[in-house]
């Protein structure tokens, strides 16, 4: 079972959730300011701890040779299975890093459509491997991807490719670039996934 914390949305009996993954060494604590700076009023949050600790927080999945992420995955499937006061296509799945790796891979393999996929600062795990292993639905998922042009973890040029193979593939992905480092571009970044995860309910109904 993974840590979860929930936010509730202002506006009351919202149905509609963002769930929230944390980088390499984070913890959901590092993202309680995430909703106020999203500033959208009728969305929940639900904030999760990766299951592994690792120096004072937690980690996804071993760095150094990727094990623990279908461990990880199978996870975020039986959260996601688990929730009750939500569908899946009420549900933008995000996260930062390590947690960008995850919502990539939950937004390539649940056999759910959800509402849309947010990955900041990551990469994909052996993509050809994730295309060949692609959901039915993955081609209706909506991706918004970021990176940074200063990022020196995760070499943009590196992301960027992995992302051209996976919209090559027919993947619906937003592809957008920051000047910045292993990090979060403030305002600049965050008004980006605001308007995104906002036209992910245009079609629900009104905010």
């Amino acid at each position: 079972m993974l840590t979860t914390r929930l936010i509730p949305a202002a506006t009351p009996h919202s149905r509609r959730l963002m769930i929230v993954l944390h980088g390499l060494g984070d913890s959901m604590e590092g993202y309680f300011w995430w909703p106020r700076a999203m500033g959208l009023p009728w969305l929940n949050y639900l904030l999760v701890n990766a299951p592994d600790p690792y120096y004072g927080g937690f980690s996804w999945y071993d760095i150094q040779n990727g094990l623990g992420i279908p461990r990880s995955r199978q996870l975020l499937f039986q959260l996601l299975d688990e929730l009750k006061e939500f569908t899946a296509d009420q549900i933008v799945f995000s996260g930062f890093s390590q947690g960008c790796l995850l919502a990539i891979e939950i937004g390539a393999r649940y056999p759910r459509r959800l509402a849309g996929i947010v990955g900041i600062s990551g990469y994909v795990h052996e993509p050809e491997q994730l295309i060949r292993e692609l959901s039915p639905v993955a081609r209706q998922q909506r991706f918004l991807i970021t990176h940074g042009t200063q990022d020196p973890l995760i070499p943009m040029a590196t992301a960027r490719q992995q992302i051209v193979l996976l919209q090559g593939a027919g993947l619906q992905i937003d592809w957008r670039e920051f000047v910045k480092a292993h990090t979060i571009a403030g305002e600049e970044e965050m008004a980006v996934v605001r308007e995104f995860v906002q036209g992910c309910y245009v079609a629900s109904s009104d905010q």
